[in-house]
């Protein structure tokens, strides 16, 4: 039987689904929104080209930006309701660095998004280099009128990693972003990546043990995804670094895993590539197999979210 404190089915790790169905009594989803933002490291002002995994600067996510933020929640929202008549929603702004832009726009599309009928949420994608002071202040206004988590990027705590990938920001600014939107009782969640090129094991878990050690809310958990037309695949290509395989994937996951803290909420487990731009590893696109071998292999260890939380 599994005791895991923060889990009412099978599963052995916080989830999303379940700290949602707890904090709002209801289904919840989310409804990706495209606010037309670009990045630092795309348009010159930290780097060109974004990171090297980036398809299309991740503009691929979210609604329409030729729409209006209304009619992408719309859009949105209508086909999800089929599946879920009865749902909350979260708007999210996903695609691309959703804080780099002047007050006005952030204040203009943020505010729209959280006055849509059933928004009790709001998610804002960005990087720990993009938020200005009256940014941070104006996010702590709007966390006091909506469910508000600022979604960091760091993908890695291997700065000769950041560096490979073009990530054009540090470590010291990342951590004091953490800093600034907890202080200002804002909930973050960071998003990191398993499989970078040349990465060690060690190196993955290292990025978790860090992250452990900071106040966060939450934690995205991807796979390196070789996607086609970008840095990345011209890399794969000339040098067919390592990609991990799903065994491999699954054994990381799971020890990263026992070393979270249980209270941290787990997002995502596994990545979800477009099929006609994947390249590598082709395993990925088998969403749910993978999810559910990450259960098995936890039942199979007799383990649970947090158990090595305090291993150094």
């Amino acid at each position: 039987m599994n005791k895991f404190k923060y889990s009412d089915s099978n599963k052995r790790y916080h989830t999303l689904d379940y700290f949602y169905k707890n904090k709002f009594n209801s289904k919840v989803f989310k409804v990706s929104l495209n606010g037309n933002f670009t990045c630092p490291n795309i348009d010159g002002t930290k780097g060109y080209g974004g990171c090297i995994y980036c398809h299309k600067g991740s503009s691929d996510f979210g609604g329409n930006k030729e729409q209006s933020i209304t009619e992408q929640f719309n859009s949105i929202k209508n086909m999800m309701l089929k599946k879920w008549p009865k749902a909350k929603y979260i708007a999210y702004f996903q695609s691309n660095t959703n804080t780099y832009g002047p007050l006005d726009k952030l204040k203009s599309l943020f505010e729209e998004a959280i006055s849509q009928e059933g928004v009790i949420g709001l998610n804002i994608a960005t990087r720990a280099d993009s938020i200005t002071e009256e940014c941070y202040d104006y996010l702590e206004d709007l966390s006091k009128r909506t469910y508000l988590t600022v979604e960091l990027g760091l993908q890695t705590t291997n700065e000769k990693t950041a560096k490979l990938i073009n990530r054009c920001h540090t470590l010291s600014e990342f951590e004091e972003a953490v800093k600034k939107l907890r202080k200002r009782n804002i909930n973050v969640v960071v998003h990191i990546i398993n499989g970078l090129p040349y990465e060690t094991k060690e190196d993955m878990l290292n990025t978790v043990k860090y992250l452990n050690k900071l106040d966060i809310q939450g934690i995205k958990i991807h796979m390196l995804s070789v996607v086609k037309d970008t840095p990345l695949e011209e890399m794969y290509k000339k040098d067919k670094f390592h990609i991990l395989t799903k065994d491999e994937y699954i054994d990381i996951v799971v020890n990263q895993l026992e070393l979270l803290r249980e209270e941290i909420v787990i997002n995502r487990i596994t990545g979800d590539p477009n099929k006609d731009d994947l390249i590598e590893p082709t395993w990925l696109l088998k969403k749910f197999v993978v999810m559910n071998d990450i259960d098995k292999e936890m039942v199979r260890k007799d383990t649970y979210q947090g158990i090595k939380k305090d291993n150094d």
